[in-house]
């Protein structure tokens, strides 16, 4: 039998972890089986939440940690954007999701075409929760698989909704999340489970999630909350199998089209 010939992945993601929780062992995996993969990072995180004695200087602290992250899973090449960090609300005015999509998107396309790759990875329509900087990925990611020369296979991390949303109403009524806390967030988060297209097995590369997991320290813990990377990289080995084992992606199957919808709806 004559092995598939390697491909070039790339992934983008907003802000270092980012790679971490939602794609790592499909990264590792890729490079397990020979591909090259290449993780384009739009921010350095800088507005991300921390502990106090981590903050000062968070941008270049999240950059290193995005490198321990990278070469725990293998990565071949990263290639940071160095855009400003949005904020959870959006509210750096000059942040990565005020720019000018079509301007982000030549820029990924420029890589795109530079790796001559086979495989484009950005987010789903909702940008999983909801982050200012995750919908500006969905946007640019898409705007950019259209203006590459050679558009590749478009894939969008994401997660199911319904089981998130279950959770989170769970969380509600037992009082583990803040005063303010809308219950509904979840609702419209991620993408329905029948909306799903590929499920990846990633089980045999826990090891290296977990590590890449473990790299982003800064993100373990805020002053007075709960971070979801502290409670990721401290649940034990099996049940992180059965709640980490599984990756999740939506094929677009006609970018040029999805494009084309997306930016329609958003100027009706």
């Amino acid at each position: 039998m004559t092995p598939h010939p390697p491909h070039t992945l790339v992934f983008v993601h907003a802000h270092p972890d980012d790679e971490a929780l939602l794609t790592a062992g499909t990264m590792a995996k890729a490079v397990a089986a020979g591909h090259r993969v290449v993780l384009v990072v739009a921010t350095n995180g800088e507005a991300g939440l921390s502990t106090s004695q981590m903050s000062d200087g968070l941008g270049l602290r999240r950059k290193a940690e995005l490198a321990a992250s990278a070469d725990a899973l293998g990565v071949h090449r990263i290639v940071p954007l160095n855009y400003p960090d949005s904020g959870l609300r959006g509210e750096n005015a000059e942040g990565f999701a005020h720019l000018d999509r079509f301007k982000v998107a030549k820029k990924i396309a420029t890589i795109l075409d530079e790796e001559e790759a086979e495989i484009l990875i950005g987010y789903d329509p909702a940008g999983g929760y909801g982050h200012p900087d995750h919908l500006q990925v969905h946007r640019a990611v898409r705007a950019a698989a259209v203006f590459a020369k050679r558009p590749p296979q478009l894939f969008e991390a994401t997660l199911p909704r319904e089981p998130i949303a279950r959770a989170a109403r769970l969380a509600a009524r037992l009082h583990l999340t803040p005063s303010d806390w809308d219950n509904g967030e979840f609702d419209q988060a991620w993408t329905p489970r029948a909306h799903i297209t590929h499920r990846i097995d990633v089980r045999p590369f826990m090891g290296a999630k977990r590590q890449s997991l473990r790299a982003h320290a800064s993100q373990a813990g805020a002053d007075g909350t709960v971070r979801t990377l502290a409670v990721l990289t401290r649940i034990p080995g099996p049940l992180a199998a059965v709640l980490l084992g599984t990756e999740y992606y939506v094929k677009v199957s006609d970018s040029r089209s999805a494009k084309t919808r997306s930016t329609e709806s958003e100027a009706s």
